[in-house]
């Protein structure tokens, strides 16, 4: 080409900055000073070699005039720039296509958590499954030990604080060693990935799910922050079955909250998330055992523990089964999940401590005292209305003893323990004092009601201290008969109790001895309204959010947790009614004070009063001081006759027991300064006794109370029944109206106006002596015939 050029002409330098010149003739000058050989002859030039110069030269006039050797060079190193660029650009166009077409980050299922209840300091009592069967319970890291966070950051992710959810050296490392090793050596996720995949959970395992990781990772980290992610982590982390999360796996493997774990229980938590199923310290143990202690060697060999801390971790014993997760307070757990049931967090006013106390008395009274008898037992805090402890039955989950059925709201008969509210009515208008005599003898009520004492006897004429304190039936009746037993069953019902009368029937004096329904709650509200000074409060069960809040940031700085607690909680009481003014219930409460206390406490300590139902089917005993009512029920859930089922008996000793488990000094209730303490004889007239067939005055009420003197009461008497002679029992009584009737087993063998007697027995054997006067009062022995 360069030779044919040569002959033809040189190809211009400029050529290319404007129209090519025409084509001259050899030896024709050109106007640029551009010439031609002068051997040149266009005319002798051959037809093919001129289409080469013209192809040559239009070549010519398309090349830039400033292209040169360097400039071609440097054009083509832009090429090759321009193409590394656009290789570089490409993944990273890519990821963000890839990012751009994921769908945006949804926390809705991982959200998800177990219903919790919780007691008024933040104590578990009773956790729920989720809707699809998991045991999912929240929790924080300020809800586990601290050595157990050491060990997953340093087993999981040492650089956990320090990356943005992708640790590019763990990144690395895990592909050269795939390079290396043409497997999966490590996978180099950290515990950002690893609850990205968590969150998004998927079966496949490929490139690009862990490109989904990792973007999702990211996504996690900005949103939520590193403290977000570990609890996320903390919650979701599988462990084996439908146990998620370190507190439900703590729990559920190791029986108790995660707050403080040893070091071995820290590196079982740890390990097992890294194959859940592989690893159920319930099914392989061995297992479990050997991912435990390497995640206490690697703990020891990043710094965690020392080497002689994790040798004797090793040592501690794995847990081959899986424990039973708490199910304390069950039957106030289900009725505040019935009445809230979207809110996950829920806390009551119960206190853990006192509830689990108290729920291990019920179940070991009620199996001490026979088959098929569960228990109840409430407690009211007085000051705040707040119920501190609700055991519904003697055992949720025993079926014999019909566990489920919670008797704190079953509708029972309460037998005498609403007398001291017909005491209370009675001393509130002026009808009586706690030291006004009674009359405690046989009599009929409207010409067909007759009530006897629980003993069958009668005591004469006493004072309604002594009457309601030894729970005597004539007197109580008597009492209502007088304030009216309409008036005694609106008082109740304004008080805020449901009460329940036979159907088709008005209020009777037959109220008096139990001849209505109540609950144990609403009987129990009754008895703090007493504590109270009248004032009946509305029962406080559950905490609200905000004051929950209050309540833990007060237990933080406060020495006494429980008086934090319920301080925050105390403007909870809502509107309070009323069963008694102060000066009655004060009466009450020192009358009910000295009631003589089962075998196993001591007098003077509780007011209390017990009551037991027709046909020995329900046993009542409730008793309160200034902080605390409790009320004990105990019987059959059916509602079944339990020969023997006495309220003193079976139920006072309960309560006395449940108030020893309270703790502290019982404090008797104020006197108000308007409180009238004073004998019989110092009483106004109007208040020394209630009949109207005697006068108001101090000779109408003295007298020396009817009583057997001689034999004495469970006494042998020898009379030489074996010799054939029938001797006589001397028989001998103080007190009383003559004339004096006596009776042996029902029948009358002799009367007079003198307080002596005397009895020939048939034979040995056991004899019931009775006496009464003309005042209807009675006293009655039981002794042995030898």
């Amino acid at each position: 080409m360069e030779r044919d050029a040569g002959r033809g002409g040189s190809l211009s330098p400029h050529a290319g900055r404007g129209p090519s010149p025409p084509r001259r003739g050899r030896g024709e000058a050109l106007a640029d000073g551009e010439g031609t050989a002068p051997d040149e002859t266009p005319s002798s030039t051959p037809p093919h070699r001129r289409f080469v110069f013209a192809f040559a030269r239009r070549r010519h006039d398309e090349v830039p005039a400033t292209l040169s050797p360097r400039a071609g060079r440097g054009r083509r190193a832009a090429i090759v720039g321009a193409c590394l660029a656009a290789v570089a650009l490409a993944p990273a166009l890519g990821l963000w296509l890839f990012v751009q077409n994921l769908p945006p980050l949804d926390l809705t299922q991982a959200n998800l958590r177990s219903t919790v209840i919780l007691d008024r300091d933040g104590q578990l009592l009773r956790p729920f499954a989720t809707a699809d069967g998991r045991w999912r319970l929240p929790a924080g890291a300020g809800d586990v030990d601290p050595r157990y966070l050491a060990m997953l950051k340093a087993y999981e992710d040492r650089r956990f604080e320090g990356h943005p959810g992708i640790d590019p050296a763990a990144t690395l490392r895990a592909a050269w060693q795939w390079v290396r090793h043409r497997k999966i050596v490590s996978g180099g996720s950290t515990l950002s990935m690893q609850v990205a995949r968590l969150v998004e959970p998927r079966s496949e395992r490929s490139i690009g799910q862990k490109l989904r990781q990792m973007v999702r990772a990211v996504e996690l980290e900005r949103q939520l922050g590193k403290a977000g992610v570990l609890d996320l982590y903390l919650q979701l982390a599988p462990y084996g079955g439908p146990v998620e999360g370190v507190r439900a796996a703590s729990l559920a493997y190791l029986g108790r909250e995660p707050a403080r774990l040893s070091f071995a229980e820290s590196a079982l938590l740890v390990a097992l998330p890294q194959s859940p199923e592989a690893r159920r310290p319930d099914r392989y143990p061995a297992q479990a055992r050997r991912a435990r202690d390497r995640v206490l060697d690697i703990a020891a060999a990043r710094g965690v523990i020392d080497r002689a801390e994790a040798e004797a971790a090793k040592a501690e014993p794995v847990p081959t089964s899986r424990k039973p997760f708490p199910m304390i307070a069950a039957h106030a757990a289900e009725q505040a999940v019935a009445a809230d049931p979207d809110a996950r967090v829920q806390r009551l006013t119960l206190d853990k401590r006192l509830q689990a106390s108290l729920e291990t008395l019920a179940k070991e009274r009620a199996a001490a005292i026979g088959p098929a008898l569960s228990a109840a037992i409430l407690a009211i805090d007085n000051r705040t209305g707040a119920v501190i402890a609700q055991v519904g039955s003697a055992g949720y989950l025993d079926a014999a003893r019909a566990g489920a059925i919670d008797a704190t709201q079953a509708v029972r008969s309460p037998g005498s323990a609403l007398k001291p509210f017909i005491y209370a009515l009675a001393f509130e208008n002026g009808i009586a004092h706690p030291e006004t005599l009674l009359d405690d003898r046989p009599v009929r009520f409207a010409a067909s009601y007759a009530p006897e004492n629980f003993d069958l006897g009668f005591h004469g004429t006493v004072t309604a201290r002594y009457a309601l304190q030894h729970s005597l039936n004539v007197p109580a009746v008597d009492l209502l008969d007088v304030v009216g037993a309409a008036r005694f069953i609106a008082r109740l019902r304004g008080a805020g109790a449901t009460i329940l009368l036979p159907r088709d029937t008005a209020p009777g004096l037959p109220v008096a001895l139990g001849g209505l329904g109540i609950t144990l709650t609403d009987l129990a509200r009754l008895y703090s309204g007493m504590a109270r000074g009248g004032s009946v409060p509305a029962l406080v069960r559950r905490l609200p959010p905000v004051i929950a809040s209050e309540a833990k940031q007060s237990r933080a700085a406060s020495a006494t947790p429980c008086a934090a607690a319920l301080d925050c909680f105390a403007p909870l009481a809502m509107t309070e009614r009323t069963i008694a003014d102060p000066v009655s219930a004060w009466y009450v409460s020192d009358v009910l004070r000295g009631a003589p206390p089962p075998e196993n406490a001591l007098t003077g300590r509780i007011a209390f009063k017990t009551g037991t139902s027709y046909g020995y089917r329900d046993a009542w005993a409730v008793g309160f001081d200034r902080r605390v009512t409790i009320a004990v029920w105990i019987g059959r859930p059916d509602g079944a006759s339990v020969p023997g089922l006495v309220g003193r008996v079976s139920a006072a000793p309960v309560l006395f027991d449940a108030f020893a488990r309270y703790g502290g000094e019982p404090e008797p209730l104020p006197r108000p300064r308007d409180a009238l303490v004073s004998t019989t004889a110092g009483l106004p007239p109007p208040l020394r006794h209630i009949r109207r067939d005697a006068p108001k005055t101090l000779v109408a009420t003295l007298g020396v109370p009817l009583k057997i003197a001689y034999p004495p009461d469970g006494s042998r008497v020898d009379l030489g029944l074996g010799d054939g002679a029938k001797p006589e029992l001397a028989l001998k009584a103080l007190g009383g109206q003559p004339p004096l009737t006596w009776m042996v087993d029902g029948l009358p063998v002799g009367q007079g106006m003198r307080r002596q007697s005397a009895w020939s027995p048939d034979g040995a054997g056991f004899a019931r002596i009775s006496v009464m006067d003309a005042a209807g009062a009675s006293d009655s022995v039981v002794v042995r015939i030898e």
